[in-house]
């Protein structure tokens, strides 16, 4: 009886995720800030860099949507492949590692696309390595989920998600600002001339590719992952090299239509955010500089740029100055997020995921709605204790509505995976994380396709309401909160058992 009880317990503790201290979850979450800060490059200055390159507002989205689809592509495969996966580096980290180094090579790349294309324009080069970008970001960012999954046990999931979301967040705050910081303190031009890339830009996405590959490398040598079979974790799959291409294909679809009803619920929600949020990293640049900056929507058509031939020195300066402000009101959006990630788990023990998801959200689209009413076009000067810089007053009141929407990206990138995380089975976490990227992807899709030509010609290039838009979608988001039913870890474990028998 007694070697029984001892058996007994001994599988019990193999089953079991031990826990974890606070720098052991910090070290598995530590790349997330590398790949956040080259994320946050890119939101923050894509749209400059390929107006720069010659795209006009309508076209910008549809350049934008490699990010969507590249993602679409790779997250399921990776998650599918890292499922069945096992070396010395472990199950997600040699894929975690691998869109590291990608994702380096295209940061160096893109900013120099002028200079690189030599059978190509370089605004298809540029869309090129905005493409490799992105599939290597997802590369590395759907494994990186499923090794918070994999690594921390139930009961501090939602610390794992919150300490994720804060260094995504200071990351993102780091790669905003870092434009800025290079023009204001070390005196790097932030203009350029048509057809070109300003100095600060490609300078920062040289730090940027250097930062994310050094935090990638952090985690990967500092943290070691359970073997499959060990630790609540599933048997490492056995790759059917027998099967046919349409046999997996169809074994793909069949996970997608016997989903977790939770993830379905969770689609609707993922849905109207991730709208919303395309359309600010799109917009948000030709909307602050024509609504508080004062540039004509012309000043961004690049048939009307080559008519005149120069760019007058004045609307390249305010261009270049609201593309430098984007970044700052970016990292703000981030630095509130980073500081509402400390609190929200706290938050949500309290009150409940759910009620702390939909709030957040609420709070973001009253802030894109808000940045509508902000247009003072008067001279302030303001001490960003870096540096001191004169902008017009509505800049400096994009702070406000700035921090609604980092209460909401914090949410988005913590509560829907905490959420999830209990809903699904262990043996195919890597895949159902990967699938789960369809209701991030599909949205950006939608809104890449639609939102230029609504801008076109339902708004007239008036780029402030599209980001009123973002902000009804924002709303609906929350609103799309309460048809959630959250299932806990034992109901999906007692659905497996049930299954197994």
């Amino acid at each position: 009886m007694s070697n029984t009880s001892d058996m007994s317990n001994q599988l019990k503790q193999k089953q079991q995720k031990p826990r974890l201290s606070f720098w052991q979850i910090w070290n598995v979450s530590f790349g997330f800030l590398g790949v956040q800060f080259g994320f946050a490059l890119q939101n923050a200055n894509a749209s400059r860099i390929l107006s720069d390159l010659g795209a006009d507002l309508h076209s910008l989205a549809l350049f934008w949507l490699v990010a969507p689809i590249m993602g679409l592509i790779v997250q399921p495969i990776v998650g599918s492949a890292s499922d069945r996966t096992w070396n010395k580096l472990g199950r997600r980290n040699p894929y975690i590692l691998a869109g590291g180094i990608a994702a380096a090579i295209g940061m160096l790349l893109m900013p120099n696309s002028a200079t690189l294309a030599s059978f190509i324009t370089p605004l298809f080069f540029g869309a090129m390595m905005l493409a490799l970008m992105d599939a290597s970001f997802n590369l590395a960012f759907q494994p990186f989920r499923a090794l918070v999954s994999d690594m921390v046990p139930a009961e501090q999931r939602n610390v794992g998600y919150s300490i994720q979301s804060f260094l995504i967040n200071i990351g993102g705050v780091c790669g905003s600002i870092l434009p800025f910081v290079l023009t204001n303190m070390i005196g790097l031009e932030n203009t350029a001339e048509s057809g070109a890339v300003a100095p600060s830009v490609i300078w920062a996405f040289y730090i940027g590719a250097s930062v994310m590959l050094g935090s990638v490398l952090w985690t990967v040598l500092r943290t070691k992952e359970y073997a499959p079979g060990t630790n609540g974790l599933a048997p490492l799959e056995k790759n059917n090299t027998e099967r046919s291409l349409g046999e997996k294909l169809s074994a793909f679809f069949g996970l997608m239509k016997t989903m977790p009803t939770t993830m379905k619920q969770l689609a609707l929600v993922q849905f109207f955010s991730w709208f919303a949020l395309f359309i600010m990293w799109v917009y948000t640049m030709p909307a602050i500089a024509q609504h508080i900056w004062g540039i004509e929507a012309k000043w961004f058509d690049p048939t009307y740029l080559d008519s005149i031939g120069t760019i007058p020195e004045h609307i390249a300066q305010a261009k270049g100055s609201a593309g430098d402000w984007v970044g700052i009101i970016f990292a703000a959006y981030m630095f509130f997020a980073a500081i509402w990630s400390v609190f929200m788990a706290k938050v949500a023990s309290k009150i409940g995921r759910k009620l702390t998801y939909s709030l957040s959200l609420l709070a973001g689209g009253i802030g894109y709605i808000s940045i509508m009413f902000i247009q003072s076009s008067e001279p302030t000067l303001v001490n960003l204790v870096i540096t001191e810089i004169t902008v017009p007053q509505g800049a400096v009141s994009l702070f406000l509505p700035m921090i609604g929407i980092g209460m909401a990206w914090a949410a988005i990138l913590a509560m829907p995976y905490a959420i999830l995380a209990g809903s699904i089975p262990v043996k195919q976490t890597g895949v159902y994380m990967g699938i789960f990227n369809f209701t991030i992807a599909a949205p950006q899709i939608v809104s890449g396709i639609f939102a230029g030509w609504i801008l076109t010609a339902v708004f007239d290039n008036q780029a402030i309401y599209i980001i009123m838009l973002a902000g009804g979608s924002m709303i609906l988001a929350a609103l799309s909160v309460y048809f959630v039913k959250e299932d806990t870890e034992q109901e999906v474990i007692t659905g497996q058992e049930k299954l197994a028998s």
